[in-house]
């Protein structure tokens, strides 16, 4: 009786592990590709003297990348589901 518990336990453990792990990927993968863009954007500024524009631009460009990956992401849980 005791090693069922023992055996349900792990399994339950290692899918929660594994959906963990999916969830810091997909984070790490926004955070690092937002900062990617916005920080190319400042130095564009720093080099070309253009104060905040490429930054915005930047922005936009990490926040598309963003929605796109969510997007993504959706789409493939919506898949996994059926």
């Amino acid at each position: 009786m005791i090693s069922d518990e023992k055996e349900k336990f792990a399994d339950s453990f290692g899918r929660s592990v594994r959906a963990l792990s999916d969830y810091l990927g997909i984070g790490f993968q926004i955070a690092v590709s937002f900062a990617f863009f916005v920080l190319c954007g400042y130095w564009a500024d720093e080099q070309l003297g253009t104060s905040p524009l490429f930054l915005l631009v930047g922005v936009g460009a990490g926040l598309t990348g963003m929605v796109l990956l969510l997007m993504k992401v959706v789409k493939n849980a919506n898949r996994k589901k059926r």
